[in-house]
């Protein structure tokens, strides 16, 4: 089955990964989005680390550079955009979808399995062909220190949620003036400006007030977990934006496999409820309330697993989706993505 991409670029179905969005849909034509990719943490903890990351990702824009965007071309799949700290003083950049994910060009590229030592090389070779203006070798010529890494490989180490909403061919060209216009200076802070806040944001920019800082369930701080309910939350008022949600796995291997994202109150409540109960019992009281009346907020089931290394999902993403296919996916969930309802606990009174 061959469709038509929005915005007048035809396009097979299968061809965007940046179906990652239009992907989910089983509808006669795909369609232009925008996602907010909720990262879960791996790793040692640190006192936010349980947070994870979050990043933005666009079928129909994509990146001339790590600096710059453009609209997407043929065949092209589409760019994922988030805040770093300590990546060659930027505040943003841009990776391809298929490398940020596994850190190749194509689908034929991505290993079955991975370990530490393969993960190192992978990355470190994708850097040295595309990235050395962002993470140049050091005098000895080799990798530098810092978080390039982020950039490239991020199926590796983690699973990853989608969450997107419907763009169009000019809120894409707004967002690709802004973004090549403004300048790009690093200016990470984790509490305040971190990469939620640059998810938030350009959100917003799409939806205006459509994703809020929660003040009460995380205290203020945007994190990634309250990103996806602010947008999940917004969609029940108004579904015409056509939320869907996917699922990115992790990469099979000897890698510490990642685990759920929190938000601020459900890590301080599942890290330290215990010593909090003892030392403040009604502190523990007042965060407890925080986060079952505006931090909860559970992954949705049955969302669309998209394993780039079954033959099915292979055959999907070049343009021959099957219903077969999409049930197996799907936990065997006979309607498509886009008719289901996501899981949103714990909204009273309609904030978010």
């Amino acid at each position: 089955m061959r469709t038509q991409r929005g915005h007048g670029k035809p396009r097979g179905l299968g061809k965007v990964l940046g179906g990652l969005c239009g992907l989910l849909l089983l509808c006669v034509s795909a369609r232009a989005s925008v996602a907010v990719l909720l990262e879960q943490p791996y790793g040692k903890l640190g006192i936010f680390d349980a947070a994870g990351h979050s990043a933005i990702y666009l079928d129909h824009v994509c990146a001339a550079s790590p600096t710059e965007l453009r609209p997407c071309r043929e065949g092209e799949l589409g760019v994922v955009i988030s805040r770093y700290d300590g990546i060659g003083h930027h505040d943003w950049l841009a990776m391809p979808l298929m490398p940020y994910l596994y850190a190749v060009d194509s689908a034929d590229e991505i290993p079955a399995t991975m370990d530490k030592a393969t993960e190192v090389t992978i990355r470190d070779a994708y850097r040295r062909a595309h990235l050395e203006a962002v993470a140049p070798d050091t005098a000895d010529g080799k990798a530098p220190d810092g978080n390039w890494y982020e950039l490239v490989g991020a199926a590796y180490d983690r699973a990853i949620y989608g969450f997107s909403v419907r763009s169009t061919a000019e809120q894409d060209a707004k967002l690709i003036a802004l973004f090549n216009d403004r300048k790009n200076v690093e200016r990470y802070n984790g509490f305040f400006v971190n990469c939620a806040d640059f998810s938030r944001t350009t959100i917003n920019s799409f939806y205006p007030h459509a994703v809020r800082r929660n003040f009460i369930g995380d205290l203020g701080i945007t994190s990634p977990k309250s990103v996806a309910r602010g947008l999940a939350h917004y969609s029940t008022k108004h579904p015409d934006v056509g939320l869907q949600v996917f699922l990115i796995p992790q990469v099979k291997g000897d890698l510490p496999r990642s685990h759920a994202a929190q938000g601020v109150t459900e890590g301080i409540l599942k890290r330290y409820g215990v010593p909090l109960v003892v030392l403040s019992p009604e502190t523990t009281a007042a965060v407890f309330v925080a986060y079952v009346g505006q931090g909860r907020f559970s992954m949705p089931k049955n969302a669309v697993v998209l394993d780039l290394h079954d033959e099915a999902a292979r055959a999907f993403l070049d343009g021959e989706p099957t219903a077969d296919f999409v049930m197996k996916a799907s936990g065997g969930v006979e309607k498509p993505a886009s008719l289901r309802t996501v899981s949103v606990v714990g909204m009273p009174n309609g904030s978010n």
